[in-house]
């Protein structure tokens, strides 16, 4: 029922930075967190940062003070800039899109993958 596209993922140096975006579509609870994730081969998924409908964010400590991440409900989209990025950094990315009202409408993207070279 909602459909997610990623665009923005590519190969980037280390230290550069990268834009993501993720556009939601089909039956769109306004209420809803949107966040991003990341899955390096090997490791578990994990959760970069997330957004509220009404702003509130939450980062991984890993990539505070490096990433932001935004959206506009208006559009449905949300955005991971991602500066000074680190080879560790290096995963493919995820976005998510979870209902407030409706806990079970959860869904993901295909995945778009960031690769950091050193």
């Amino acid at each position: 029922q909602v459909q997610l596209v990623e665009s923005g993922g590519g190969l980037v140096q280390a230290g550069g930075s990268l834009r993501l975006s993720c556009a939601a579509s089909g039956t769109i609870f306004t209420l809803n967190t949107m966040a991003w994730y990341r899955q390096a081969p090997g490791n578990q998924r994990e959760l970069v940062a997330s957004i509220t409908a009404g702003g509130t964010i939450n980062y991984a400590d890993s990539v505070k003070g490096r990433f932001s991440i935004s959206r506009d409900n208006a559009k449905n989209t949300v955005y991971l800039q991602m500066n000074s990025l680190k080879p560790a950094d290096t995963a493919v990315y995820y976005c998510n899109y979870r209902s407030y009202v409706a806990p079970t409408r959860n869904y993901w993207g295909q995945g778009t993958q960031v690769t950091v070279s050193s």
